[in-house]
C-alpha cells in the first residue's frame, strides 16, 4: 500500500448499516453509464497533442479522488479511507490485440501524469505484472463503439470494491461531442447521488479544462 489511510470507526460512522448491508449482498456492485459532453475538453486536448486516452484517465481518477465516497475501502476486514487512490489502465499492444494493464500513480498536473503513463506503458513487457493495489481505481477506454451499458467479470470477491471506470467511441450529437463513460461502484460505499456528484465533476473539469491550472 503506497497511499495512507486511515481505519473507519464503524460503530460511529453514519454508513454503517448501509455498507454491511450492501457487503452481504449477492452482487454488491453496480454500474451505471451516462453521456459525458467533451467538446471543449478534446479540442484542448488535440492543441496540446496529449493522448486521449491517458487523458482521460486523469481526468476522471482526478474527478473520483475528489469525491470521499470513491475512496473507501475493505481492507484486512476493516473499512478504511484513503488520502489519495492511484490510477491502473488497459493498454492496448501495438503488435497484437492483447492489452496489458498499466499502473500509474497519481500525479499534480494532467502534463506530468500523461508523460509518465506513456513512458511506464511504453516500458511495460508483460501483460499483467501482479495483482492491483487496493488504492487504485481501474480505467479501461473501449473506442470501438459507442455503447449504452456495459458490464464486467465478477471475481467473486465482495469485498472488492474497486471503482471501474470505463469509456467508449465519441459522436456527434446536436453539434457537441458526447461520449459514453461508465462507472462500476461497490454499494456500500457508493451510492447514485455519489455517481451524480462525480459526473457533474467531471463535466465541470471536461468544460474548463485548459481555463485552470492543469496546462
Amino acid at each position: 500500500m503506497g497511499n495512507t489511510y486511515r481505519v473507519i470507526d464503524e460503530k460511529t460512522w453514519k454508513r454503517a448499516m448501509h455498507c454491511m448491508v450492501f457487503r452481504n449482498s449477492v452482487e454488491p456492485m453496480f454500474c451505471v453509464t451516462f453521456d459525458v459532453d467533451i467538446t471543449h475538453f478534446l479540442n484542448k486536448i488535440r492543441e496540446q497533442k496529449f493522448s486521449f486516452t491517458l487523458a482521460m484517465v486523469y481526468a476522471v481518477c482526478k474527478c473520483a479522488n475528489e469525491i470521499e465516497a470513491f475512496r473507501y475501502r475493505f481492507l484486512d476486514g476493516n473499512v478504511v479511507l484513503f488520502d489519495k487512490i492511484d490510477t491502473a489502465f488497459t493498454y492496448l499492444s501495438s503488435d497484437d490485440d492483447l492489452f496489458k494493464v498499466v499502473n500509474v500513480p497519481m500525479k499534480d498536473s494532467i502534463k506530468e501524469y500523461i508523460e509518465t503513463a506513456a513512458k511506464t506503458a511504453k516500458e511495460q513487457k508483460d501483460y499483467f505484472t501482479g495483482p492491483l493495489g487496493n488504492d487504485i481505481f481501474q480505467c479501461s477506454p473501449m473506442p470501438w463503439i459507442t455503447y449504452t451499458h456495459i458490464s464486467h467479470t465478477n471475481s467473486g470477491t465482495k469485498d472488492n470494491a474497486t471503482p471501474l471506470f470505463d469509456w467508449g467511441k465519441y459522436c456527434e450529437k446536436n453539434g457537441r461531442i458526447v461520449m459514453p463513460l461508465s462507472v462500476q461502484v461497490h454499494h456500500s460505499f457508493v451510492d447514485g447521488i455519489h455517481i451524480g456528484k462525480f459526473a457533474n465533476r467531471l463535466q465541470e473539469y471536461m468544460d474548463g479544462f485548459g481555463l485552470q491550472e492543469d496546462l
